[in-house]
């Protein structure tokens, strides 16, 4: 079983229907992934759907995880995610999270705040 990845913007990796098609190699979620994910505008193919993760170095990324700015911000800080950084949360945290929609992955970190401070 895989270990939970929290990515830097509090998405967890683990959990993306991308990252599992990827690393179970399968290429019926690849399918479903693609045509779910696809709009007009940004039509995906099945090889497109290839991630090992936000906290990956050098290694397959989603799209969006690849032209994300939260993610070089945390890196560049050697922070495990942004929960564990003194600005959290940014400028570029929340307006990520308002562009992605939902609150799910602020919970998340949120949660990892609380339990540092604890």
């Amino acid at each position: 079983m895989q270990k939970k990845m929290v990515a830097f913007c509090g998405v967890v990796c683990t959990d993306c229907r991308a990252f599992a098609a990827t690393q179970e190699n399968d290429k019926e979620l690849k399918k479903e992934v693609a045509r779910a994910w696809s709009t007009e505008k940004i039509p995906l193919k099945p090889d497109d759907i290839e991630c090992d993760g936000c906290l990956a170095v050098g290694r397959r990324l989603a799209g969006f995880c690849s032209t994300c700015e939260v993610r070089p911000c945390g890196l560049a800080r050697g922070v495990k995610n942004c929960a564990h950084c003194d600005e959290y949360p940014c400028v570029k945290l929340t307006t990520g999270w308002k562009l992605a929609g939902g609150s799910g992955p602020k919970a998340i970190l949120d949660e990892i705040t609380k339990g540092l401070r604890a």
